[in-house]
């Protein structure tokens, strides 16, 4: 008897939402892929209805309140959604008895230490977001012993919003652009970190194996500042002819560049751990970038 793997997703109109959702149906799944617009995530009355009824062999969390600077005005929305939707979907998952894979981020850390961050490493978020986040973790974890927690960063793809889709906006508006130089980590394409999730769900589900349930770190390499990252963006638009030259690039220190909230300095996660778990490799977030029409502006 083959049993059907039914896999509810979160956030399906995010980033990471979107490719889950193409992924999961081309794989095989039988999918149930909703934004806020289906579900209230922060109402754990319709989550709890929504999974008896629906009994998914595994829930992906995607759904978050990512806008960093607002969460610093928006404090009970970003906690509402960042903490309490996911304590919601993980009671309710630990209810019928199957596992939650969650989306986090580097924003959990200070962003001072000088190297890679690894999954045990201290955690002092500096804004709203990462303390959010980080709320939404512990509340997981607590909730489902049958957990992962994907922390990643620097997050582009073709769906949605994203620093990849900005600097070609602007690189196609203007002669001259600042970018900061000062702040590093990896960009990680959304498509990999949907396959990252894909490869953990299916092996939480397959009852072959037993997954050591916990926090992992998936992004991207090579690590690069922001500055650099634009750098690559401008020359692939080139060498790919959809901008006719590269702009005027401003290498701008974090002091240059204020924002409300806070950003780490250092974003660079360690991806050995899941490696050695799953055989997940960092995201190649050079290759993504091949395409890179795919980005550009409609």
């Amino acid at each position: 008897m083959i049993l059907l793997k039914k896999i509810l997703i979160t956030g399906a109109y995010g980033q990471v939402g979107f490719c889950l959702t193409q992924q999961a149906t081309l794989n095989g799944w039988d999918v149930l892929a909703i934004d806020r617009d289906k579900l209230d995530i922060t109402n754990q009355q319709a989550i709890y209805t929504l999974i008896n009824e629906y009994q998914p062999s595994v829930i992906i969390n995607a759904a978050a309140h990512t806008a960093v600077d607002r969460a610093e005005i928006e404090v009970d929305a970003s906690y509402a959604i960042n903490r309490d939707g996911p304590r919601y979907l993980a009671e309710a998952a630990a209810g019928i008895g199957i596992p939650i894979l969650h989306i986090s981020t580097d924003y959990v850390f200070a962003g001072d230490k000088e190297g890679v961050y690894t999954e045990i490493d201290p955690v002092a978020p500096k804004g709203v977001y990462g303390a959010s986040k980080l709320a939404g973790e512990q509340a997981v974890s607590t909730a489902n012993s049958k957990h992962i927690i994907l922390r990643t960063a620097w997050v582009f793809g073709e769906h949605g919003n994203n620093f990849v889709k900005t600097m070609l906006r602007l690189g196609s508006q203007r002669e001259q652009l600042g970018v900061v130089a000062d702040q590093f980590g990896g960009p990680t394409y959304a498509g990999d970190i949907a396959a990252a999730l894909m490869i953990i769900a299916e092996k939480a589900v397959s009852g072959q194996e037993a997954v050591k349930w916990g926090i992992y770190h998936f992004a991207g390499e090579p690590h690069v500042s922001w500055y650099q990252f634009a750098q690559t963006i401008f020359s692939k638009a080139v060498e790919q002819q959809l901008l006719t030259k590269i702009p005027v690039l401003k290498a701008l220190t974090t002091e240059e560049y204020p924002t409300p909230a806070k950003r780490p300095v250092n974003s660079r996660l360690d991806c050995r751990k899941i490696f050695n778990e799953f055989a997940i490799q960092p995201s190649d977030w050079l290759k993504a970038l091949d395409n890179i029409s795919a980005y550009m502006p409609q």
